[in-house]
């Protein structure tokens, strides 16, 4: 991290992972997939590989763009033997050279060039597939009630919505029409509430999220979360929040309405109604603020 200072505990996380060495009996045994520090090692080992051809790279997941007179062995070969002296190699089964036009998955994405030259991206047919099932087995689980079902369902839904939110997710697949119609027969025929309940009831467990698509706020250069520019990630992060709480923020000027302090990435902003009332969306009833100065007030206000 050159010119960048990370917070202590960060630092001293990472020293520990990598002062820890290896176990003796299994020499040749990588970080597990999946593991907390395997992201970082891929990055480190990594470092310098996007010099080679223009790519785009997420750990150790990376699209290489090419151009119609670029050549792709001449570049494979530069980024084998760039593996090669870190003890690396490129999976033979995970790669391919495809079109735009065609399309090609990444990172839970499709990507896809139309006809008309405009780019689009959707939720890639794995990703909606896995998607399904975790609400599939929740719906048809006969374990627990159609209310359970609704909390269960809600932080599962609102993650996808969320993840895929800069992607085009208008038409009745990825609007989940048809998921939730199947979850409202069912909850419709576990319980006894009324219809106007059992709506309620789907609304709280398929929580909308807004969406813009190719909308992401890229970030410049070679900033970092660690290269002290606090107003810089501040007003970056305010632009990642949508409705009420992005309007709140752009009349602080991006600061936390409680203690005065820039948002960092490190935590959540909160919209908090000054007068208790959830049902006042006034504007000048509404703060941004951070969460801990959110649970803060509360807490002072449950006390007194």
């Amino acid at each position: 991290m050159d010119n960048l200072i990370a917070p202590s505990g960060i630092k001293q996380g990472i020293f520990r992972c990598l002062k820890a060495g290896v176990n003796p009996e299994f020499p040749e045994q990588g970080t597990c997939q999946g593991g907390v520090v395997s992201p970082l090692l891929a990055n480190i080992a990594l470092n310098g590989i996007e010099e080679i051809h223009q790519s785009v790279r997420y750990a150790d997941d990376m699209v290489i763009i090419l151009k119609p007179t670029d050549d792709a062995t001449k570049i494979l070969e530069k980024i084998s033997q760039f593996l090669e002296a870190r003890g690396l190699k490129v999976s033979e089964k995970k790669t391919k050279l495809t079109a735009t036009t065609d399309g090609f998955d990444f990172l839970g994405w499709h990507f896809k060039v139309q006809s008309n030259g405009k780019f689009r991206s959707t939720p890639s047919a794995d990703n909606y597939k896995k998607f399904r099932q975790k609400v599939k087995a929740i719906v048809n689980c006969s374990n627990y009630g159609a209310k359970v079902k609704a909390q269960k369902l809600a932080p599962i839904i609102r993650g996808w919505r969320n993840y895929h939110r800069f992607c085009k997710m208008d038409g009745s697949r990825f609007s989940l029409w048809h998921i939730r119609y199947r979850t409202w027969k069912v909850f419709n025929k576990e319980t006894k509430l009324t219809r106007e309940s059992t709506t309620k009831l789907i609304e709280k467990a398929f929580p909308s999220v807004p969406y813009s698509e190719n909308k992401y706020v890229n970030v410049k250069g070679n900033k970092s979360p660690y290269d002290g520019d606090i107003s810089y990630w501040s007003e970056r992060n305010s632009k990642l929040y949508d409705g009420e709480t992005s309007k709140a923020l752009n009349r602080q000027n991006h600061t936390c309405g409680h203690c005065g302090l820039k948002f960092t990435s490190e935590e959540r902003v909160h919209l908090h109604h000054i007068d208790g009332n959830h049902d006042n969306w006034k504007p000048n009833n509404l703060i941004a603020i951070h969460e801990s100065c959110h649970d803060y007030t509360h807490m002072g206000k449950s006390a007194s």
